[in-house]
């Protein structure tokens, strides 16, 4: 197939250098515009941007001229790593031009005709997309993912609804890339643990419930999963791999068994397409009772696996495990690509 080119918003943010990672090798989308702020406007992006991922800055986009973050020679499919301070504004501008907006931003994510998708758990909400045409009068397009904590909280509940999921409690200890470069300051994280990460409580607790729910008959919003989330959220001197120990309460009172097996056989829409960047099984159960750990599980599968374990009975709830994802991979850029390549393939590009 005929390559689809592609533009990066916020291209020389920590977000935006792990799209062009990604996308390095990708077997269908190349890298063809970036975009950012006034500050880069006309550098090369290696001149714009201080490269901080291990792998190799592409040299076909180490050489590209950055241009700014507004709608004119970008090519239709715009990924968005943006910051939330100035993403509604220019993501909404690009969409009324006409361009198909794949967000990692927070913006648009609770807006009622907006997908915020993990594709095996919601891709039947892609259908939101008509309504959101009709609703804004929008030449283009905006799909959202949901928060890096978020996806792999949502992700171990999905298998769980089945169950009668009805309550979660969570505590997330999330890695220092979380909060971009430079992030959180050495003094500030070294060797200790800061027990609050502003807004982050919110967005898990409000867009879990999105996630989970289904899609309503007219197929112009999402009904609430019912499901009870209350959340804790706490930076850690990690680098990447957001961890979070989960108790749940279900209505049915499944054996153990039956609740691995769930997670292990959970497999969605991309599964069965075999988009590019799927993983084989976007669950992992490990038996080890020190498992999972962010230094050996986070890059499973290329960082798109949601790693579980240490599930046992809990005296409040029902169960309870530990749960863990690559934040700027599953949790970020990673999910907006595979959002994009579950869109071409349903035709929606």
């Amino acid at each position: 197939m005929s390559s689809i080119p592609v533009g990066i918003l916020g291209a020389t943010g920590m977000v935006g250098q792990q799209f062009i990672a990604l996308l390095a090798n990708h077997p269908w989308f190349t890298v063809e515009w970036l975009g950012a702020s006034q500050r880069s406007e006309g550098k090369a992006f290696k001149d714009a941007a201080a490269w901080r991922l291990p792998s190799h800055l592409p040299d076909a986009v180490a050489t590209k001229v950055v241009e700014t973050a507004a709608p004119g020679h970008a090519p239709k499919l715009v990924f968005s790593g943006l910051d939330s301070s100035v993403a509604g504004e220019i993501e909404g501008a690009f969409a009324q031009a006409g361009h198909i907006i794949v967000s990692n931003s927070r913006n648009y994510r609770m807006e009622p005709d907006v997908p915020l998708l993990i594709p095996e758990v919601n891709a039947d909400h892609l259908a939101l997309l008509e309504a959101q045409g009709a609703e804004r009068g929008w030449k283009g397009r905006i799909v959202t993912n949901p928060n890096c904590a978020t996806v792999v909280i949502a992700m171990a509940l999905a298998p769980l609804r089945q169950f009668g999921l009805q309550t979660a409690m969570v505590t997330t200890l999330q890695a220092i890339s979380g909060a971009g470069y430079p992030g959180v300051p050495s003094w500030d994280i070294l060797g200790n643990i800061i027990p609050q990460i502003g807004g982050e409580e919110e967005k898990v607790e409000s867009e879990s419930n999105k996630i989970l729910g289904s899609l309503s008959r007219s197929k112009a919003r999402v009904e609430l999963h019912p499901v009870k989330v209350s959340a804790t959220t706490t930076r850690v001197p990690v680098q990447n791999g957001h961890t979070a120990s989960m108790s749940v309460g279900l209505h049915e009172k499944p054996p153990a068994e039956a609740v691995i097996d769930a997670w292990r056989s959970f497999t969605g829409r991309p599964q069965d397409l075999g988009l590019p960047s799927a993983p084989p099984r976007p669950i992992v159960y490990l038996t080890d009772v020190n498992r999972p750990q962010p230094l050996l599980d986070a890059n499973r599968d290329g960082g798109m696996v949601v790693t579980i374990g240490r599930l046992r009975p809990c005296p409040l709830f029902d169960y309870k495990f530990v749960a863990l994802g690559h934040n700027t991979i599953r949790g970020a850029a990673g999910a907006a690509i595979l959002n994009a390549e579950l869109m071409h393939r349903e035709g929606l590009l």
